[in-house]
């Protein structure tokens, strides 16, 4: 057991050298233990296991096959030993061709001097079995091209066995550099073949001649006894029983020979059978496989086969190979109706459609595969751009994930904008989007991206086609010219303008999708039917219009890419100027919407310089509508500013300032409203941290009709000198025009509303003031014809000074700018009431003169600081109407009465100092 395990060793084989298929001998140790044991047996690399003969565990006999190695060892495996080695070689000779003349030892396989010629309508000659030499001396093959010889000897051959033959021609293609004394022997060479040819015929007819003489007596004597015998077919007689002899010769010959002969014939007809099946194998088999390589879709190879069985085949008369041919044909012509399927089947990839256009016109399809295959495909695209519109229209899709020709999720063609740049642009003028805005995105905009991933996934892929279709590469990928590249150039030049058409009606099909989803109104109404139905659906805002507007522009660039002619890209421009100009406008009228209800967000709280951030949150809303509007105003490569259309920028300008407008109304709206109106909530607050802050404001305090006029007053005030100045620079930096127009209207508006507003608060203010002087003066039947001497200013005067001390107040809590003009305005009302008053009275005593001067001079030293022309005017008006003060004691005693008044009211007085009542520096 344990030497039947030790692998196969090789000590001999014998002979050690010989041609393919020679029998060979090997001897070794532990060949195996049978037949069945012996599992591998390789000679030179090639395996000879099937004609291998087991002897004994030292002995196999096997013929050696067609090996590629010249040398190689002889490799033994068994199953009980495993793979073996050897310790000898053998060495592979290679046949040389045998003349058909030659003698030789074994027989000569005949197949190996076919001429295997693709022409197999040509014979094969006896004389193409020539010898190799001829003259008998070394060949010298010569360098000088093929087409050289042709154009030096036209119409010659270099072929001995040719009608021709040129000798010069042999000579210098074999033995150009042949010396003259080879040549000299190559002649002597020629002569003894064609002398030793003569000789041998001779010398045949001489040994034979002994021969030819008995033969030739042999006839002479039966000719004599057939005329001595007659000549007539009679019975008996020496022809008959010649005749007869023969025939039983020839019967006994048939007899003898008929089962032999009968199976040499049937043996030649297998051969010749098999010879044939054997050489034309190829054109039997051809059909099989073309079924099965079309089953592994190994369509290259049955085109490949085809081409080749109909250059052997395409002509043959011979009836077998005819009816093999004719069903060649039924498979391939069965495969181009399965490529022409294939082509037209969608979706595809622009791989496949060259494959299959490719294949078709290499199987000679009839019709134009390419053509076939665009009409196929531009069908497809617009069905796909219809359904894609129906889908939405029906609610079929919900969210907003784009599903791929095959119903699978994918990502967006275009790449989706985020959220949140979609809110730089201007989403934040609207409520937060929550984080499951994805799915809250309006239809349209789902729409518009799901139809431009399906034109920027489709239309390059069919732009693409048709360029390969025009420079001809659908069929030459090197871009060499052939008949089938000149036939599909020329075809592209006459449907140039059948192609144009369909690009023009998928990009019109795309813009009347968009236009009916977006701007119903441009389309006729014939076509909305198709491409309409969105009336259900949500108002979209100006940051959607921006999404969409963004979406459409990269469509436009992607179609640009690939250099498709600027002319049938002009609907989608046009589109995006109208989507541009629709977008300015919607989100022109939502800011006015915006800017309504930010009065809901008025919450009376003022700063420090007494403005509530009503006119910031205002100005914010302006500058992040100007922000939205920057990508659909930037002007991209072949697009126009739209602001400079003259229609365009005057609705522009006209919405701009309406919503300047609807600010300032805002603003009135809210000076009008009652108290009940203000949210109790809405409380005035004031920086108690400002030493400059009025500290008799408390928390809970809610804003009077006269505070509301204040703030407002105050709001206006900021909004002329700031806000409006600020806007009208955001404006020109954002390229709008019509700032001079939107700012000089604003303007007007507001200091209208301001001039309005400060008229009612002076007369709630005012005059109240104004009224409490004459019942004040004549309080206790007062007299001035009759008064006593004067003690100090009198009561009335004093409250008149509080009151106006309490406006003052009022205004300083709101703003310390509004204080000048509010208490000059006020003193101005109640000096001239005082100047009234004094005109009034007919005569004045002494006391009484020197009373009303006296409280003249009080009033009017206690608010110097607020007296203007018109109040100086009105208390000289007054003053000048008292008699005059002779007396030096009047005089003394009015400076007491006046110092005494200031030094007694000198705290409620400080209000009215001029350091209290400087305007904030801004």
């Amino acid at each position: 057991m344990s030497r039947a395990r030790q692998p196969p060793l090789v000590t001999g084989i014998s002979p050690k050298e010989g041609a393919a298929w020679t029998k060979v001998t090997i001897r070794g140790e532990n060949l195996g233990t049978g037949p069945a044991d012996l599992i591998g047996l390789s000679i030179c690399g090639h395996n000879c296991l099937l004609t291998a003969e087991w002897m004994s565990a030292s002995k196999i006999v096997c013929r050696v096959g067609p090996a590629k190695d010249d040398k190689g060892e002889i490799i033994v495996t068994t199953k009980s030993g495993g793979l073996g080695t050897s310790t000898v070689s053998f060495k592979l000779l290679r046949p040389e061709r045998i003349g058909i003349l030659d003698q030789s030892a074994v027989w000569v396989d005949e197949m190996n001097y076919y001429d295997m010629r693709t022409d197999r309508n040509k014979g094969i000659s006896p004389l193409s079995l020539r010898p190799s030499n001829p003259l008998g001396i070394e060949l010298d093959k010569g360098k000088i091209p093929q087409k050289d010889m042709e154009l030096t000897f036209p119409g010659m051959s270099g072929d001995f066995t040719s009608e021709n033959f040129s000798a010069t021609w042999y000579l210098i293609e074999n033995h150009s550099g042949s010396s003259f004394e080879q040549l000299k022997m190559a002649a002597s060479n020629l002569k003894k073949q064609a002398t030793k040819k003569n000789e041998g015929s001779l010398a045949y007819v001489k040994g034979g001649l002994s021969t030819f003489f008995e033969a030739q007596d042999a006839l002479a004597a039966i000719h004599q006894r057939l005329e001595s015998d007659g000549t007539e077919r009679v019975e008996g007689s020496m022809t008959q029983r010649l005749e007869n002899i023969l025939n039983r010769a020839s019967d006994t010959a048939d007899t003898l020979f008929q089962e032999v002969l009968g199976r040499k014939d049937k043996a030649d007809s297998t051969r010749n059978a098999l010879n044939v099946l054997q050489r034309f194998k190829f054109l039997f088999n051809l059909p099989l496989n073309i079924e099965r390589n079309i089953q592994k879709g190994d369509y290259d190879v049955v085109i490949n086969d085809y081409e080749k069985a109909k250059s052997l085949f395409g002509n043959t008369e011979v009836p077998v190979f005819k009816k093999v041919y004719a069903e060649v044909e039924t498979r391939i012509e069965a495969l181009r109706e399965l490529l022409l399927d294939k082509l037209q089947t969608v979706p595809s990839t622009l791989h496949d459609q060259k494959r299959y256009i490719r294949y078709l016109s290499d199987l000679h399809a009839e019709g134009d595969p390419a053509w076939q295959c665009i009409l196929a495909q531009h069908k497809w695209i617009l069905n796909l751009m219809q359904n894609c519109r129906n889908e939405f229209i029906s609610g079929e899709r919900v969210g907003v994930g784009a599903l791929g020709p095959e119903g699978d999720a994918r990502p967006s063609a275009l790449g989706r904008l985020s959220h949140t740049a979609s809110l730089n642009r201007g989403g934040s003028l609207r409520t937060p989007r929550p984080s499951t805005w994805r799915f809250e995105t309006p239809q349209q905009v789902q729409f518009v991206e799901k139809l431009s991933d399906v034109v920027i996934g489709q239309l390059p892929n069919f732009w693409k086609l048709w360029i390969s279709y025009v420079n001809g590469s659908l069929f030459s990928e090197t871009g060499e010219k052939s008949g089938q590249v000149e036939k599909s150039k020329k075809n592209a030049r006459q449907r140039q303008n059948d192609f144009k058409k369909m690009i023009e009606e998928m990009t019109n099909q795309l813009v009347k999708l968009i236009r009916g989803a977006l701007l119903p109104t441009t389309l006729p109404q014939a076509e909305l039917g198709l491409c309409g139905g969105w009336e259900n659906k949500t108002e979209l805002t100006g940051a959607w219009l921006t999404q969409i507007i963004h979406t459409v522009r990269a469509c436009h660039e992607a179609l640009s890419a690939l250099e498709i002619p600027n002319d049938l890209l002009q609907v989608i421009q046009d589109l995006l100027l109208e989507l541009r100009v629709h977008c300015l406008m919607v989100t022109l009228l939502h800011t006015t919407d915006d800017v309504k209800r930010l009065a809901e967000k008025e919450d009376w709280v003022v700063d420090n310089e007494g403005i509530t951030s009503l006119p910031s949150q205002f100005e914010q809303c302006m500058v992040q509508m100007l922000q939205s509007l920057k990508e659909p105003l930037e002007i991209k490569s072949g697009e126009i500013n739209v602001l400079q259309l003259d229609q365009v920028q005057d609705q522009a300008t006209e919405l701009s300032v309406s919503i300047m407008k609807v600010f300032i109304n805002s603003l009135e709206q809210l000076s009008t409203k009652t108290d009940g109106d203000i949210n109790a909530a809405h409380n005035i607050s004031v920086d108690l941290s400002s030493p400059d802050r009025f500290p008799g404001v408390q928390e809970g305090f809610s804003p009077t009709s006269e505070q509301r006029l204040l703030i407002i007053l105050s709001n206006c005030h900021h909004l002329e000198k700031r806000t409006f100045l600020n806007l009208a620079d955001h404006f020109e930096k954002n390229g709008l025009t019509g700032t001079e127009k939107i700012t000089r209207v604003s303007v007007d508006a507001v200091r209208q509303l301001d001039r309005n507003l400060f008229e009612a608060y002076i007369e709630r203010r005012a005059d109240p003031i104004a009224g409490s002087l004459e019942p004040g003066i004549y309080a206790g039947y007062f007299d001035w014809r009759d008064c006593q001497t004067p003690t100090g200013v009198r009561n009335y005067l004093k409250e008149a000074l509080v009151n106006i001390i309490t406006v003052h107040a009022e205004v300083f809590t709101v703003s310390k700018d509004l204080v000048p003009r509010v208490l000059s305005k006020i003193v101005e009302s109640v000096a001239d009431e005082m100047c009234r008053l004094m005109q009034c009275v007919s005569s004045f005593s002494k006391n009484g003169a020197l009373q009303a001067r006296l409280e003249l001079c009080a009033l009017r030293d206690a608010v110097a600081a607020f007296l203007n022309a018109e109040s100086n005017a009105s208390f000289k008006l007054a003053l000048d109407a008292l008699p005059q003060l002779h007396s030096g004691a009047d005089k003394k005693l009015l400076e007491e009465l006046l110092n005494k008044f200031k030094s007694s009211m000198q705290l409620q007085l400080t209000c009215f100092q001029p350091s209290c009542v400087q305007p904030l520096k801004r």
